[in-house]
């Protein structure tokens, strides 16, 4: 019988969810829902030191906007709770004890100390990567090189130990990742790993392979630093009895800067001026106290559709040439086998496109009330009769809600600048005679269409044997202030005939020294 799908996104909170955190997340939902199965989150906090007060809250905002639904976890509760490991503490130590007693584990009681010194004789005899090994342990401080009698009596007396993994000197380790195919690893490159520390809290590796077990996990799929640990995993897995329920791995490929030159970091994305996190958060940091500041996805003004498309296909393709995809979508065509094995560059212009697609894709009524919130928080009076018009005229050329706002603000204000460089190459007699004949023709309309606006200045243009392209970026400059934007004939048509010319009016005051012959 098939054992249920159950995967886990298990973040440490030491801080503000890192955007790789969250499509390892997206994976491991996307995974789980393709095949009915469940998804949990888990809070690893054996590392008491760096833990940051509102990190968890804001791991589950994160979650929250990106769409993602757990069954369970630190807030939807469970049958395998508790769902953080630090509540967990208690259960730990009996399966490290199992593994000493069937000496696959041992006791070590060196001092930070001896430790240093062991590192330094290693480096002088230019051992490449000194660590604490199958050669090395021979000659420290614990069960296996001291008297079995001093062992339990420095067990008795309270002095201050580890327990490490006993890693075997020549074994060959084997797992099949998802993604990789067949990893082997010889035991000789692995060190003898930490798996109780000496303040009783587990490590890393031995609280993660417990709770996977215990909570039933079928898949670990997780991020690309984990690949290397990935074989002492095994190693407990085996040495724990529980190879046969063993999860399957996907190792996911890293996200590397947008040149593609090394991993994508905080100091990339504030040097590039792109959000890396979901969320905005300010917060402590635990290691030196300062309060950082970061800025997030969401309020940039990412639609979380948009960023769970983005974060989808960086890594994983497809194998067709559609982009866009709907959650349920992407959960029906996911599938680890079709994600890469090599890094892949995180491209904020392809991240903005999918945000312009998706707010294209919205219905004008949906629109209107981002703008519509951006006039009440700026005090500006509209006709919410309008406000659909606008958002139609507007929306080909937004990337984010607030450029609704942004691009439009000529719609409900007179230019108080006008773009000098087009004055200088536009604003000429020429331009100037037949504005002023179409404004004079506006003021004879009550009301004017677009297309009537239109007719009125082909009119004009006519009668003096003017080409539009002569004046057109001019009339622009004096109704807009600017030489680009959505057409002119429609903006007319929504400001008016007496507002259209009122502007002209203004425009040709103001720039009556510019005039270029």
């Amino acid at each position: 019988m098939e054992r249920e799908v159950r995967v886990r996104f298990a973040p440490s909170p030491t801080g503000a969810l890192h955007i790789g955190g969250v499509r390892t997340a997206l994976y491991n939902y996307l995974f789980a829902k393709k095949n009915n199965g469940k998804m949990l989150l888990r809070i690893e906090d054996t590392d008491q030191n760096r833990f940051v007060p509102g990190a968890e809250e804001y791991i589950l905002q994160a979650l929250d906007w990106i769409g993602i639904k757990l069954d369970e976890g630190i807030r939807e509760g469970g049958p395998n709770g508790p769902y953080r490991q630090s509540e967990r503490k208690a259960m730990y130590m009996q399966y490290a004890l199992k593994l000493v007693e069937e000496g696959n584990a041992y006791y070590a009681f060196d001092t930070s100390e001896e430790l240093d010194a062991m590192r330094e004789r290693l480096k002088a005899a230019k051992v490449a990567s000194p660590q604490y090994n199958a050669i090395t342990r021979a000659t420290m401080k614990n069960s296996l090189t001291l008297p079995e009698d001093e062992v339990k009596k420095r067990l008795a007396s309270g002095d201050p130990y580890v327990i490490r993994l006993k890693v075997p000197r020549k074994e060959e380790v084997r797992l099949n990742d998802m993604i990789r195919g067949w990893v082997m690893v010889h035991s000789s490159s692995l060190d003898d790993k930490v798996l109780m520390k000496s303040d009783g809290m587990p490590t890393y590796h031995l609280a993660n392979i417990v709770d996977d077990h215990l909570m039933g996990i079928t898949h670990v799929i997780r991020g690309e630093e984990w690949l290397p640990s990935a074989p002492i995993h095994v190693l407990l897995y085996k040495f724990l009895g529980w190879e046969a329920t063993m999860p399957q791995f996907a190792h996911l490929p890293l996200l590397l800067k947008p040149d593609g030159n090394g991993k994508l970091s905080k100091r990339d994305a504030e040097k590039h001026g792109f959000p890396i996190f979901p969320l905005n958060w300010e917060f402590a940091n635990p290691e030196d106290g300062k309060t950082e500041k970061i800025i997030g996805f969401r309020e940039e003004g990412y639609l979380p559709e948009a960023v769970v498309n983005f974060l989808a296909l960086l890594g994983w393709n497809p194998g067709t040439q559609q982009e866009l995809f709907t959650m349920d979508e992407l959960i029906q065509a996911f599938s680890p086998e079709r994600i890469g094995k090599s890094g892949t560059k995180f491209d904020i212009n392809k991240a903005k496109w999918f945000n312009q697609q998706y707010l294209k894709a919205k219905t004008s009524d949906e629109l209107s009330g981002y703008l519509t919130e951006q006039l009440n928080a700026k005090g500006i009076k509209f006709d919410a009769s309008k406000i659909s018009k606008i958002i139609e005229l507007l929306k080909e050329r937004v990337t984010f809600p607030k450029d609704f706002w942004e691009e439009g603000r000529f719609f409900f204000s007179k230019p108080e600048h006008y773009d000098t460089a087009v004055v200088n190459s536009k604003w000429t007699n020429e331009a100037v005679n037949i504005i002023v004949e179409f404004k004079d023709e506006l003021k004879k309309e009550s009301e004017v269409s677009a297309d009537r606006a239109k007719d009125l200045l082909n009119q004009v243009l006519e009668k003096n044997g003017v080409k539009i392209g002569k004046m057109l970026q001019a009339l622009r400059l004096a109704i807009t202030g600017a030489g680009s934007g959505p057409d002119l004939m429609q903006i007319i048509e929504v400001l008016g005939a007496k507002e259209t010319v009122s502007r002209i009016d203004s425009a040709l005051q103001v720039l009556s020294e510019h005039v270029k012959a």
